[in-house]
């Protein structure tokens, strides 16, 4: 065993001794970074007090979002803020949050404080562990159009760069991701290189599949040279 995945391992074990059915976002953007994924530079605020130190070694703007084991859509309870630009916003985003009333109630376990990743196409990659078939992967047009669409394209894990590359040629928006009607393309390789890091031989679903249920990154923010998971969910059981 890698040093890489005992490290990944630990993220995992550490939640479920704490006897967590998911991870926070924050643990699930050190699971990626683990598996080579890129994702924005963040620091975690326990409450306003702790954000001017956070901000300092951040660059605006940045997101902030809402840490709750009782929450799982952030933005549906208003736990997400974006474009905020100086410390005093991000401290009047967390007392908005704090106030609204699907997040007053629950448990908080902090707020997380994001660079935001530059502009590009928003897609998922996400997985579920099949009772029967075992893991299997998912790659889509991502952000709202997931619900609305539901572009997407599924593979039994492991897969190989060939897989990849069929998933991606079967999605309805795959001229869009090409640069359609003379829009920036996304960048092939790099969609393909996170389908991998998720569900190749060595990748994060294969590798603990005994623990991670369901898996989602949305949205990954992929531009016509890198790839950016920006949010992630992941859980376990």
């Amino acid at each position: 065993m890698t040093k890489k995945q005992m490290d990944t391992g630990d993220i995992l074990s550490s939640a479920r001794a704490a006897g967590r059915n998911s991870l926070d976002e924050s643990a699930g953007k050190a699971l990626l970074a683990g598996h080579g994924i890129r994702v924005p530079q963040s620091r975690v605020a326990k409450g306003v007090a702790e954000v001017d130190a956070v901000m300092s070694g951040l660059q605006t703007p940045v997101v902030v979002k809402v840490m709750s084991p009782d929450i799982l859509h952030k933005s549906d309870a208003g736990g997400v803020k974006i474009n905020l630009r100086s410390a005093a916003e991000v401290k009047a985003a967390i007392e908005g949050m704090l106030a609204a009333p699907k997040i007053r109630g629950a448990r908080i376990d902090g707020f997380l404080v994001e660079e935001m990743a530059p502009a590009g196409h928003e897609l998922v990659i996400g997985g579920l562990r099949d009772p029967q078939f075992g893991p299997l992967v998912m790659v889509g047009l991502g952000g709202i159009f997931v619900e609305i669409f539901k572009d997407v394209s599924f593979r039994l894990c492991p897969i190989a760069r060939i897989d990849a590359e069929e998933m991606l040629d079967e999605l309805k928006a795959a001229a869009i991701l090409k640069g359609a009607r003379g829009g920036k393309p996304a960048s092939r390789e790099a969609i393909i290189d996170v389908l991998l890091k998720v569900g190749g031989e060595n990748g994060l679903l294969m590798q603990h599949a005994a623990v991670i249920s369901e898996a989602d990154i949305n949205p990954l923010i992929v531009s016509d040279t890198a790839a950016v998971a920006v949010d992630a969910r992941f859980i376990l059981g």
